[in-house]
């Protein structure tokens, strides 16, 4: 079973880990480094995805600067979403040919298997594969909270995890570039959920939001919810997880000290 490398790195500014992310691409792109999963929190900011609009953020942005909240654009599909202390980020760095190859009948792999990284075939793969490869996705993010005895589903026409009461607890948008993830999902476990309440969350009009400290009454511990899912993620995308260390990867990978020094709250 392939590899996954799993990074927990702490709490990371979210340019920084932006600019991780694209080092890391590149190097699962030349095959410097195995498809990776990198757990985190961010400080307190409101991320607009590509097909965000300007009444999500209805109080304007300079107010929510003065609330300690950073506002940012970001090249993942989706639209404004708050990240903050508490919250479980995911980033998965995963080359989706790997996926199309343990789908596709042996004839088609051979195929795919003796064409050059970058051809057209792999931009096809990566069509194919982005809608099985969110839905592997959701079930890491549900099959977690399961584990936490947090009931959760997916609600038809609407993006991310939702507990059966129709409260959003985890949010998923990807970024794909020439068939190698970046971005992901991000969990709801003890962080603060006011800011929210004064955006329209992924453009959703009164979208509830909820958390797992809020469903079981109580905070829980963010490391153990990361280990859940990092075991989950493995399951589900047929990866064996191995901890690497935040400070281990400026070792082994020119260009991502932006991972390493954090005051982690994910050890």
């Amino acid at each position: 079973m392939d590899e996954v490398w799993t990074v927990r790195a702490g709490r990371v500014p979210y340019e920084e880990a932006r600019a991780a992310q694209k080092r890391l691409e590149g190097a699962r792109q030349a095959g410097e480094v195995p498809d990776l999963l990198l757990l985190l929190e961010h400080p307190p900011v409101y991320t607009k995805g590509r097909r965000s609009t300007p009444d999500e953020l209805p109080l304007g942005e300079d107010w929510y600067r003065t609330q300690g909240i950073e506002v940012t654009d970001t090249d993942r599909g989706g639209r404004v979403t708050y990240h903050g202390p508490g919250q479980l980020v995911g980033y998965p760095i995963v080359r989706l040919r790997a996926l199309t190859n343990r789908a596709a009948p042996a004839s088609e792999q051979a195929w795919m298997n003796g064409r050059p990284s970058g051809s057209l075939k792999d931009e096809e793969a990566a069509r194919i594969d982005i809608g099985e490869y969110i839905r592997r996705m959701e079930k890491v993010v549900i099959a977690a909270l399961a584990d936490w005895q947090v009931e959760a589903e997916l609600i038809d026409g609407l993006t991310g995890v939702w507990t059966p009461e129709q409260r959003k607890i985890a949010s998923i948008g990807v970024h794909v570039n020439r068939g190698i993830t970046t971005h992901g999902f991000a969990i709801n476990v003890n962080n603060d959920l006011r800011p929210f309440e004064w955006i329209v969350p992924c453009g959703i009009e009164s979208c509830r939001m909820t958390s797992v400290a809020r469903e079981l009454g109580a905070e829980r511990d963010l490391d153990a919810f990361a280990t859940t899912v990092r075991d989950r993620f493995g399951e589900v995308y047929e990866r064996a997880p191995v901890e690497v260390g935040a400070e281990e990867l400026p070792e082994r990978l020119w260009g991502i000290d932006a991972l390493a020094g954090t005051a982690a709250a994910l050890r």
